[in-house]
């Protein structure tokens, strides 16, 4: 191989790695909520997102009297989002209730209402609950082969139970591509489903009553 066969190699495999690199977005970057705004029922929507969820020590904590959510400024069709959350079981961190529940929801079109909870798909973070789908405000999913009903707030069971012990830190993969669902957690298939309502919409982070951190929000483009 002569010297130009190598450069230009080497020039390609750069340029892949840039490329690739460059699908890749930290919707959240460790030190503030840039890119986020959030809500309550109580305050309403706030541009300012630290008014109502707090950034310490690089993570992203939800604790308080009041449920409620961190919502995406940008929208994504095909993606794949990698979440990393933990229950904080500590007694400093003030509660709205004692039940753990939480989720991420993706797929929020930009023109839905602000309320708890809007229109959406959400992995759901619940105690012997965690990987089910939740289908919001009339979304529908085909489930192995059948479709479910439309519906304010319709649970899809998970497949399979992945949750680490409580107060571990956990990793949850959300793929979307073309209508295709898929949910993981901890590496291991929980759900997944096809024919989505929306193609396209935002990322939403809920908080609503049990602490719980956040310290990687990372979306990669399809």
């Amino acid at each position: 191989m002569n010297l130009k066969h190598k450069i230009l190699i080497i020039i390609f495999l750069t340029l892949s790695q840039f490329n690739s690199a460059q699908k890749k977005t930290n919707l959240f970057n460790g030190k503030n909520l840039e890119g986020w705004y959030a809500f309550s029922a109580e305050d309403g929507k706030q541009e300012d997102a630290s008014k109502l969820f707090k950034v310490e020590k690089h993570l992203i904590r939800f604790y308080g009297n009041k449920a409620g959510y961190l919502m995406s400024d940008q929208s994504f069709g095909n993606f794949k989002l990698t979440v990393k959350f933990r229950w904080n079981t500590h007694e400093a961190f003030a509660r709205k209730n004692d039940k753990k529940n939480s989720g991420v929801m993706y797929l929020v079109p930009q023109d839905t209402p602000d309320m708890l909870w809007p229109k959406g798909y959400q992995f759901q973070l619940k105690e012997d609950a965690t990987g089910d789908f939740i289908m919001l405000q009339e979304v529908t999913l085909v489930i192995k082969g059948s479709k479910t009903e439309a519906g304010k707030s319709v649970v899809a069971t998970r497949f399979a139970d992945a949750e680490k012990p409580y107060g571990t830190w956990n990793t949850l993969e959300i793929t979307h591509a073309n209508g295709t669902i898929t949910q993981k957690l901890n590496g291991k298939l929980v759900n997944e489903g096809n024919d989505a309502t929306i193609l396209k919409g935002r990322i939403l982070l809920q908080y609503e009553g049990y602490p719980i951190d956040f310290r990687k929000v990372a979306i990669e483009n399809l």
